[in-house]
């Protein structure tokens, strides 16, 4: 092998000629004979092996060059200090090398602090004899590298603490950089410096007081990173000063002036601006001071630096008492309304103070940085440390395990936390130990990044740089901070446990019974065992649920009955306790808790379909979850589940089990629409011609609709099973057609399924053995939807067929024209007004469709005795339908003002007129009432009456379903149903809705009378 020709390009394989550039020509005069005398130029190797040892040593610092450079002036200013001369060569005879030879410890201590700190380089050039603090222990120990202060010699008693304090720091460096100390090791062994260093500055300003002053009882209090024990290399000092009694004050203003000054001088500004009053503030205050202004007047962000306050200096029992008075005040700060608001509106005024060149170098204040770590862990502290003490440490990564221990992070987003806060804070270390200047700003300099991913111990590997892998870890841990920090610091379900009292958090036996006595639960003792059953223990469940209890506890006695809340919650419990992600999802799922906590206490209809299909309270996490599925997809997705099975009864129970599903999509969007900031906000998308949003009880037609689509799907892949399971002759054409309130679009959460079946047989066929075959299809399709299952049944209602249950059950296209001929009366025209082809043929929909619509819709109108016919049935069904003692006030079905009374005045004006206006030719009945009021036909003011009415009625029907979880018409007049409607439709006051629902009634009922009677 040939040796190189050139010395410099040797050494540039040791690391040397990077940073200069100048392929290591510098390295070469620095480590020839006129300098250090390491290299030989001739033979273009080291002169021995003590040297080989050392230039591999400083090939692996994270700047060779720098390395090189400080060791160099330090071999110099030692000879000098040892009477050398300023000529001739550097390295013969110098102590420092030979002990760096038979000191491996101390050679790789020392060069890894010149290569990694400029500063602490020039301090060792300044006083070359302190690399002796770096040398290994005659038991082969590393020094000491625990923080603390060893001053020697006399003199100015600042220069000699600055000298003391140079000397620990270089050792605490040394071990961090050699991986003697672990992160949390070194921010511990700066904090214990910087305690020392307040300490003996105190002692100094005590002793610089003018004689026969008394010593005061003034203690000093570190706040921030160092009252965290978490100091970083370069960082202000976080202070306040308290002092015993006024007669205190006068003496320790004058010391902690002077301490500051002092500490300035030593190693670091100390900042006392956390001080009630801030800057504007006296610097000193009286225990009683402080005590008092922290009970009236501190904000949010003060308890929260309070969290981090540890007895650092001065009178420490003193600094522990002003601790232990300000800690009921600390923990009870997250109950105040605003409070969760505070923190977040401060962390985002941090952001928003940065330059914007900066933003996205920051590792401290930027987005992903250690302030999102710091404050969403302080945030959690703050909420959940009023009822758990284990989460009273100063410390974020001691703060962030406890709540990971707790049950308040997720183990991986702990991990993920922890790994983030390590690497960032080691990048800040990094960074400010270079030139023990305080930054957090990650340079954009190419040979600067070079050095800080070499400083990090990142190395090039193929295809990729030490600076991108840095870079690349960097993105990734940033990008994983940023997510947590939104998803722990804005949780929804803070805002919630802030609000709970502090002794609601505890669930101990006794006071669980009393809070929920006050909660409102009927039976306290039954509550308290679910409670019980479901906290119990020590696994991670129960702590989980520890925490969300509270929060739901709260949200249960909101409702009409908290007991069966918390009942049903115990149902759903137990059944998915054991998954692993359903506590997780309610935990971490921003508004799931809450929004699960009010579907359960308001409505057992959404309780009993969560009992059946437990799994899709997930649907409650995304807002997209909760919009209804358009008709198009739903008749896809139900089609496709029938599909897959070759057995129509399982076909048809996939497809009952899909029509559950979204039944409890529908059922919780209504629930949750009038539940303030837990209201589903999908973002809206264009589907079937226009924008969907959530159907809430606001819009009762939105909610008709949804489930209307869903019947239609469910009956469409129900046909398909039933018809796969029928022989019936080839080109036998069949369809469903939609009556009632399937037909109008208004269908509610019980409704059966009004239907008339239609047939028509294949050209030159046997006309028996397709009504035999129709036939089977019709009852196959009753029976397969109402098999008993776990899934809500389907009926499938035909009595509105001609002839009723005396006719049959499925007619042929031509039969249902002879019929509609020759002997249809004028009611079974007035149902017809609702008739919409459904399923099946859409060819036969159609043509059915035009069969009924001169039935429907007569171009003369109505005969004077066919209105008189109408008004006649319509007095008969309202006085022999009503059920006995009904309340006819509030019935929304039958009652004065409700559906019927509208609808029957609709319907009348449409057989009066739509022969003659199409625009009145449509199955629904607000699209009607609207078409007419445009007419001309209906008052303006009695169709608002009337559209007001039925609107009503509908939404209280709905919402007696949701509540009941049964069908009924009757609006109680008190009671917890009514209270369950009222809180349903977002009202207040059960007696106020009462009122306005008979106001409603009235004016609907005397709207449609005139209607009716025009």
């Amino acid at each position: 092998m040939s040796r190189p020709t050139r010395a410099p390009g040797r050494l540039a394989r040791y690391g040397f000629g990077t940073a200069e550039g100048d392929g290591g020509a510098r390295a070469a005069d620095l480590l020839g004979p006129d300098g250090l005398g390491l290299w030989r130029p001739a033979e273009q190797e080291p002169v021995d092996e003590s040297a080989v040892e050392l230039l591999a040593a400083l090939s692996r610092a994270a700047d060779p060059d720098l390395a090189l450079r400080q060791l160099h002036r330090i071999v110099e200013a030692e000879r000098r200090a040892n009477g050398g001369t300023a000529s001739g060569a550097t390295g013969p005879g110098s102590p420092l090398l030979a002990e760096l030879h038979t000191d491996p410890g101390l050679r790789r201590r020392l060069i890894a602090v010149l290569g990694a700190s400029s500063a602490l380089g020039d301090h060792l050039v300044a006083h070359p004899e302190h690399y002796a603090a770096l040398r290994t222990a005659p038991d082969g120990l590393a020094p000491t590298a625990e923080g603390r202060l060893e001053p020697t010699g006399d003199g100015n008693p600042v220069a000699v603490l600055r000298s003391a304090y140079r000397l620990a720091l270089l050792r605490i460096a040394a071990a961090d950089l050699t991986g003697g100390r672990g992160l949390e090791q070194t921010m511990a062994a700066l904090s214990a410096l910087a305690d020392a260093t307040l300490a003996a500055a105190y002692e100094s300003a005590v002793a610089e007081l003018p004689a026969g002053t008394a010593r005061p009882r003034l203690a000093v209090v570190a706040m921030g990173k160092c009252g965290g024990g978490e100091l970083n290399y370069v960082s202000d000092v976080d202070v306040i000063f308290v002092a015993a009694d006024d007669a205190d004050l006068s003496a320790a203003t004058q010391v902690a002036t002077r301490l500051i000054h002092i500490c300035g001088l030593v190693a670091w500004p100390v900042d006392a601006a956390l001080r009630p009053e801030g800057n504007r503030g006296p610097l000193v205050r009286t225990l009683a001071s402080h005590l008092a202004y922290y009970r009236r007047w501190a904000r949010t962000w003060e308890f929260q630096a309070l969290l981090k306050a540890r007895p650092a200096a001065g009178d420490l029992p003193l600094a522990q008492e002003w601790i232990d008075q300000l800690a009921p005040l600390v923990w009870r700060a997250a109950e105040r309304p605003e409070a969760v608001e505070d923190v977040r509106a401060m962390r985002r005024r941090i952001i928003d103070n940065i330059p914007p060149k900066e933003l996205e170098r920051e590792i401290k204040r930027g987005s992903g940085g250690l302030r999102d770590i710091e404050f969403a862990v302080q945030l959690l502290q703050l909420v959940h440390g009023r009822g758990d003490e284990t989460l009273r440490v100063p410390g974020t990564i001691p703060a962030l395990r406890a709540l990971v221990a707790g049950g308040y992070v997720g183990r991986a987003d702990g991990e993920a936390l922890l790994r983030g806060y390590r690497f960032l804070r080691s990048i800040e270390h990094r960074l400010q130990l270079q030139s023990l200047r305080r930054t957090h700003t990650v340079p954009t300099e190419p040979a600067a990044l070079r050095w800080l991913a070499a400083a990090l111990d990142y190395t090039a590997t193929p295809g990729r740089s030490a600076v991108e892998a840095f870079r690349a870890e960097w993105v990734t841990h940033a990008a994983e901070v940023r997510r947590l920090h939104a998803k722990l610091l804005y949780r929804p379900l803070l805002e919630s446990v802030a609000r709970v009292p502090a002794d609601g958090l505890r669930l101990t036996p006794e006071a669980a019974r009393h809070r929920l006595e006050i909660l409102g639960f009927a039976d306290p003792a039954g509550a308290l065992r679910h409670l019980q059953a479901l906290t119990g223990g020590v696994s991670r469940t129960a702590a989980i649920q520890r925490t969300l209890l509270p929060v739901l506890l709260s949200e249960f006695a909101d409702a009409p009955e908290p007991d069966r809340g918390l009942l049903n919650y115990r149902q759903v419990s137990d059944k998915l306790g054991s998954t692993p992600w359903y506590l997780r999802l309610l935990r971490d799922g921003g508004p799931v808790a809450r929004r699960l906590a009010r579907v359960l206490a308001l409505s057992r209809y959404v309780a009993d379909l969560l009992a059946r299909d437990p799994e899709a309270l997930r649907l409650l996490a995304e807002e997209n979850e909760l919009a209804p599925r358009p008709r198009a997809v739903l008749q896809e997705g139900f089609l496709a589940a029938a599909a897959r099975h070759g057995d129509p009864v399982e076909a048809t129970r996939a497809v009952r089990a899909l029509r559950r599903r979204e039944l409890v999509r529908v059922a919780c969007a209504d629930v949750l629409c009038r539940a303030g900031s837990l209201a589903p906000t999908p973002t809206p998308t264009r589907t079937d011609g226009g924008n969907r949003q959530a159907p809430g009880l606001a819009d009762i037609t939105a909610v008709g609709t949804a489930l209307s689509d869903v019947t239609d799907a469910t009956l469409a892949a129900a046909l398909r099973a039933a018809q796969a399971g029928q022989a019936a002759p080839p080109g036998l054409r069949f369809a469903v057609i939609g009556m009632g309130r399937l037909g109008g679009y208004e269908s509610n959460y019980l409704s059966d399924a009004d239907v008339l079946f239609v047939y028509d047989p294949p050209p030159g066929s046997n006309e028996s053995a397709a009504s035999a075959a129709a036939h089977a299809i019709a009852e196959e399709l009753r029976r397969l939807l109402g098999v008993p299952a776990p899934d809500p049944p389907l009926g499938v209602d035909a009595d509105l067929r001609p002839e009723g249950r005396q006719g049959p059950l499925v007619r042929s296209l031509a039969a249902y024209a002879q019929y509609y001929a020759r002997w249809s009366r004028v009611w079974e025209a007035q149902a017809l007004l609702r008739a919409r082809f459904v399923c099946g043929d859409a060819d036969l929909g159609a043509e059915f469709e035009a069969l009924i619509d001169p039935v429907r819709y007569p171009a003369d109108g109505l005969t004077r005795e066919q209105v008189v016919e109408i008004r006649r049935i319509k007095a008969r069904v309202e006085t022999e339908r009503l059920p006995r003692g009904a309340d006819p006030a509030t019935h929304t079905k039958l009652g004065r003002g409700g559906l019927a009374d509208v609808e029957w005045a609709v319907q009348l004006v449409q057989l009066r007129h739509a022969g003659a206006i199409p625009e009145l030719r449509g199955t629904r009945t607000l699209d009607a009432l609207a078409a007419a009021e445009r007419a001309g036909l209906v008052d303006p003011a009695d169709a608002a009456e009337m559209a007001a009415g039925w609107s009503l009625a509908a939404q209280v029907r709905n919402a007696l379903m949701l509540v009941r979880g049964r069908a009924g018409d009757q609006l109680p007049r008190h009671g917890v149903e009514l209270a369950g409607v009222v809180a349903l439709l977002g009202r207040d006051d059960p007696g106020e809705f009462l009122d306005e629902y008979l106001r409603t009634g009235r004016r609907s009922r005397a709207a449609a009378e005139r209607v009716l009677n025009a």
